[in-house]
């Protein structure tokens, strides 16, 4: 039932219903209440506009004017509950940290509802920092400006280097500080997601052996992402298996771009395929497998090399709440999955040795070609080559020999790269194109910016420290065109000097 200390507002008092700002249709509303609890998010004092990312606001097909508006600003805040919005928080369970949580949800995000874009894709449309809710097991529900600017910027990243990803359409600050180790200005994310069901709400529904939840669940997954596995021979394994082939894609992309996500909870893992929950995430800078940037992570559970194993982890928890719905007898029901999971290990690598081919500049296939781009990666970690700018100059190297002295001042000994290049260079020679066409395909896999972990903690101190928005404003603009050479912003490419490295970054709890 809903908490009545966070009443559901009167839409039709509160509510503006013009299709033209939010054309809602909320399929998950639909389903039946345990799934979520009804409430509005918690007013704030004196909302106020950081960015709206219009772009994004057309695509969904909202208008940024009035977004931008008091109005608008209004609704982003939580003030404001526009009409045919059902705002709930989720319900979910986790494993976090490999340690389940029977009851997590959302403790500080509100769900407004569901939008068709103009593409035809329906979107959730979320805010966060949204207040307390039913799961908010003591926090305050809200969330503080850097953190909010922090996945404004790297989801926003990632969606340009063309990963799955969760989107940033507005951030807005709250007027009110918010208590963590200190006082911090407090701020509101509008996020959007293809959907925020994840591998922990199928566990928050196996967990109490709620086998009615599981299906109608299931088959809301399946209609709303894989419509296809509706006509399938076991419609809920061919769910399973969809969701292996989405997450080993989204993995090995996170791997062949240096990213890190740093939480790698259930309750973390989208099912539809995105990456979710933009916490003590970071790109590397120098090439580590080991390398794990989270305050939290102490162990390295989820460092860098570590991701596809976890994936794979992941994928096996999802695999134990479906069994229910695999078949009728558990042994069956075990051994499907089992035999389903097993696929995960041949999508991954399959993915990753495509990607790191593209990188590599090689467009045919060779049996070599795996051991040749772990030589270079085991060159780089020993030699702390940047791994953004190691794959971005050898394009350059690909087209002129002469480029490689870029390169080799990344190594700290420069011929560990002459010893693998005498190989690359060998194998480019067995490929179709020529040099120029070469390197423009390897620009267009290798960018030339991300969002450096340094250059992003200088966005948010200037913003949180002194109200100043505009490194923020253009880091958002260099990470926006990732694959162009945009000497006005070269600076950007450049890793941190020593004294600007980034050790830690820090969940927005």
């Amino acid at each position: 039932m809903p908490d009545e200390s966070l009443p559901i507002p009167d839409a039709g008092r509160r509510g503006d219903a013009s299709p033209a700002r939010f054309a809602f249709d909320n399929s998950y509303a639909r389903l039946p209440e345990r799934f979520y609890r009804p409430l509005a998010p918690r007013p704030v004092k004196a909302p106020g506009l950081v960015k709206i990312n219009r772009p994004l606001a057309l695509e969904l097909g909202l208008d940024p004017e009035f977004l931008a508006s008091p109005a608008g600003v209004a609704t982003l805040a939580g003030n404001h509950v526009p009409m045919g919005a059902a705002p709930m928080a989720l319900a979910y369970a986790g494993h976090q940290f490999g340690h389940f949580v029977p009851q997590l949800g959302d403790g500080r995000a509100i769900l407004l509802g569901e939008i068709v874009d103009r593409g035809g894709v329906r979107r959730d449309v979320q805010l966060k920092g949204s207040g307390p809710t039913p799961f908010s097991r003591n926090g305050d529900g809200r969330a503080a400006l850097g953190p909010v600017l922090r996945e404004y910027i790297v989801s926003e990243a990632m969606a340009a280097l063309g990963i799955a990803t969760t989107r940033s359409l507005a951030a807005v600050t709250t007027g009110e500080p918010v208590r963590r180790a200190t006082a911090l200005p407090g701020a509101v994310l509008t996020r959007v997601a293809s959907s925020h069901v994840r591998v922990g709400t199928f566990q928050f529904f196996a967990a109490k052996g709620d086998h009615e939840a599981l299906r109608l669940l299931a088959d809301h997954v399946i209609h709303r992402h894989y419509p296809n596995a509706a006509t399938a021979d076991r419609p809920y394994l061919a769910l399973f298996e969809q969701v292996i082939r989405r997450q080993a894609a989204l993995v090995a992309n996170w791997l062949l771009v240096g990213f890190i996500h740093g939480v790698m909870n259930t309750d973390n893992c989208s099912i539809a395929g995105e990456t979710i929950d933009y916490g003590p995430c970071a790109f590397m800078d120098a090439y580590g497998p080991e390398t794990v940037f989270s305050s939290i992570d102490s162990q390295g559970r989820y460092a860098y090399g570590n991701q596809p194993r976890i994936a794979h982890w992941n994928l096996a928890r999802f695999a134990e709440a479906l069994l229910p719905l695999l078949a009728d007898d558990t042994d069956t029901a075990i051994e499907l999955a089992n035999a389903a999971l097993n696929g995960f290990s041949p999508l991954f690598s399959e993915a990753l040795l495509a990607g790191l081919r593209r990188k590599l500049g090689l467009f045919t296939e060779d049996a070599g070609d795996m051991a040749l781009a772990q030589d270079l990666l085991t060159a780089m970690a020993e030699n702390q080559a940047d791994f953004t700018l190691t794959f971005r100059r050898l394009g350059d190297a690909a087209y002129d020999r002469n480029a490689d002295t870029r390169v080799r001042a990344l190594f700290q000994n420069p011929v560990a790269y002459d010893a693998w290049a005498a190989g690359w260079r060998a194998r480019l020679a067995a490929e179709p194109l020529d040099g120029p066409a070469r390197r423009a395909a390897m620009h267009r896999v290798n960018p030339a910016f991300i969002a450096r972990n340094h250059r992003v903690e200088a966005a948010l101190s200037a913003a949180v420290d002194a109200g100043d928005y505009g490194p923020f404003e253009e880091l958002l603009t260099v990470v926006a065109k990732p694959y162009e050479d945009r000497p006005a912003f070269a600076a950007y490419a450049d890793p941190p000097e020593p004294t600007e490295r980034v050790y830690q970054t820090f969940c927005g709890t």
